[in-house]
């Protein structure tokens, strides 16, 4: 085998140079990726820190924020409670006229609560101009003027309720809404009112009270001077028409002194009265008047021999009142009944009082009892509202029925004992001024 010859030194250190650089390269190489992997591990495990910490964060953010949520949910949960609870209403509306909110009680108030109260505010939503009439006015009002603005609101059943809002603004720039606060101030008024129902009364008496005394002492003359020729010798036509004239002072008198004791009236000094036999006086007594005002007066008497525990003269003042307020309805004449009948089951009977004037218009027919009004300027408004006591006094009621044109008809009501109807010997007690108790028959 021949050998291969054999290089020089030089020539040796020459070839194993290159072989100890790379050698080198490579050790510097790895030592570089092992410090840079050892870096990037160092790197990883920060990284992975700062994760964690990170995380952790996060979660304690996200807890923070949860039961921020949740007090702002239970916060909301809170106010729309008070909301919901407020006696006042609260009506939120965009700048647009939509109806973002509205609590139960401004749905009440408005007359929208055609949603139930406990739906969503989307549910409810609608606009202002759908609202009635009469609440738009008020919420016009009050967003232009400042402080509280009051309005009549009508509403079902002919009654009238009053309304004060206050406008409050909220937001900036195009995003702008308005908050109007509600409130029903009818007690208020109706209280209002009432006061002043009440002064008006006082005032009334004070000038009844005055008016009263003076009339009564010349009224005493008079019914002296009556006697007086009642005692007399006079002949049948003439002592007639004094009895007339006595009678129609006693009822005068009456009236005065219902007119004193009006806010007091004493209590009625009872004695069986034959409701058939005052029916019949009534219709004599007031024939000379409305012969005189061309007015045909009628009775339709089914009372005879029915009694009743009461004061005549006060009855008589009721019957007056009526006929007197027919008889000046009519200044062109007409027709006026009296009735008389037991109604209720012979419990109860009803006397009536109609006439075939013009009537009462249906806005006055619900105040005409009240102590004051009278649709004439020159009537203080009294004999009504003393008819009303009256017959409260005697544990009855008094009704009117009327229709525009076609007359008015008031209806006593009087409740029976169970002795009303009295044996003859009691006939004719308690009857002064009476002479056509005997007589039969209806007269119309």
């Amino acid at each position: 085998m021949t050998s291969l010859p054999r290089l020089p030194a030089s020539a040796e250190l020459a070839v194993g140079m290159p072989v100890l650089a790379d050698e080198q390269a490579l050790r510097r190489a790895f030592r570089t990726f092992a410090e840079a992997a050892r870096s990037l591990e160092r790197s990883y495990g920060l990284l992975r820190a700062e994760v964690e910490r990170l995380r952790r964060e996060l979660g304690e953010k996200n807890a923070d924020l949860a039961r921020s949520l949740e007090e702002n949910r239970n916060m909301r949960v809170y106010v729309d409670h008070i909301l919901e609870g407020l006696p006042c209403g609260v009506l939120v509306v965009s700048g647009e006229g939509e109806i973002l909110r509205a609590n139960p009680e401004a749905l009440r108030l408005i007359e929208t609560a055609t949603t139930p109260a406990n739906s969503t505010p989307a549910a409810a939503a609608g606009r202002v101009s759908s609202l009635p009439r009469a609440v738009c006015q008020l919420l016009q009002c009050a967003q232009k003027n400042a402080g509280d603005q009051e309005l009549p609101v009508s509403i079902e059943g002919g009654r009238a309720r009053w309304l004060t809002a206050r406008h409050a603004s909220i937001g900036d720039g195009a995003i702008k809404s308005s908050v109007f606060i509600l409130r029903d101030v009818s007690e208020g008024k109706r209280l209002e009112d009432a006061q002043a129902r009440l002064r008006r009364e006082q005032a009334l008496a004070e000038m009844s009270a005055l008016l009263a005394h003076e009339i009564r002492n010349p009224l005493g003359s008079l019914e002296l001077f009556a006697g007086l020729l009642a005692e007399s010798e006079l002949d049948a036509e003439s002592r007639k028409w004094v009895e007339h004239v006595q009678a129609g002072l006693r009822t005068l008198s009456a009236t005065v002194n219902n007119v004193l004791h009006f806010h007091s009236l004493p209590e009625p000094e009872r004695a069986p009265l034959d409701l058939g036999r005052l029916l019949d006086w009534a219709r004599d007594f007031f024939a000379p008047l409305t012969h005189q005002a061309h007015i045909e007066i009628s009775s339709h008497n089914r009372l005879r021999g029915v009694f009743l525990s009461a004061d005549r003269h006060r009855i008589e003042q009721v019957l007056l009142n009526l006929v007197l307020n027919a008889v000046r309805a009519m200044p062109g004449g007409g027709w006026i009944e009296l009735g008389g009948s037991r109604i209720a089951d012979g419990k109860a009977v009803s006397i009536v009082v109609a006439d075939t004037g013009p009537g009462i218009s249906p806005e006055h027919l619900p105040r005409i009892f009240e102590p004051g009004f009278s649709t004439r300027a020159a009537s203080p408004g009294l004999g009504l509202a003393v008819c009303g006591k009256i017959v409260e006094q005697h544990g009855g009621t008094i009704t009117a029925a009327s229709r525009p044109g076609c007359g008015a008809k008031f209806t006593l009501t009087f409740p029976l004992s169970p002795t009303s109807v009295s044996p003859k010997a009691v006939r004719g007690d308690n009857v002064p001024g009476d002479r056509a108790g005997d007589e039969a028959g209806d007269n119309e």
